[in-house]
């Protein structure tokens, strides 16, 4: 089973992201998947964890994610309140709304353990949803990490949940964050 923790805050869409990656994973894609939010104060600002699950087979299992195989950071600002990579398996995935490696994750610790993908999402949300709501943007950059999700499948899934007008940019934002994701593997080389 793959499973992945969001972190984001109240507004950023993280909840929203996990059901579009498993929606898009499950409905449109060959998988069996779960999504679901943990929430502490609902309220926006506030820190929100969610979850995906994907898997070959059904999920019964609903616990709570400890020891993901990828997180993904919708506020780099958590970075420094909680411990994002707790649990996270080794060679693990972490994908970050940044525009440059963040300092916590430039030791070589990091690097040589865990694979990051970067991506200036809140760049690619203003620019073509003219607001900071990083969700879809992020969706697309952990497409591109997992190699779960096929931009189709992606593509299919923000169509139901985004119908009408805000189809088309919910689309192009996730395209462009898959397109420019960073990947830097062991030793912090871009690949």
């Amino acid at each position: 089973m793959y499973q992945i923790r969001w972190h984001g805050r109240g507004g950023q869409g993280a909840v929203t992201a996990a059901r579009i990656f498993g929606l898009a994973a499950s409905v449109y894609g060959d998988s069996f998947a779960q999504s679901f939010p943990s929430f502490g104060a609902e309220r926006r600002g506030a820190p929100v964890l969610s979850f995906t699950k994907v898997d070959s087979v059904p999920i019964l299992d609903r616990r709570q994610i400890y020891e993901p195989n990828m997180v993904v950071i919708l506020d780099k600002s958590l970075i420094k309140l909680t411990n994002v990579t707790e649990g996270l398996k080794p060679g693990g995935k972490i994908v970050v709304n940044a525009s440059e490696m963040p300092a916590e994750f430039k030791t070589k610790a990091i690097t040589d353990n865990f694979e990051l993908i970067l991506v200036n999402a809140t760049r690619i949300a203003l620019e073509i949803l003219h607001k900071p709501i990083v969700n879809t943007a992020m969706v697309g950059a952990a497409c591109r990490a997992s190699g779960l999700v096929t931009l189709e499948s992606l593509a299919k899934a923000i169509t139901e949940l985004f119908p009408g007008s805000q189809e088309e940019i919910n689309q192009l934002t996730a395209r462009r964050a898959y397109e420019e994701a960073q990947i830097y593997r062991q030793g912090g080389d871009l690949h």
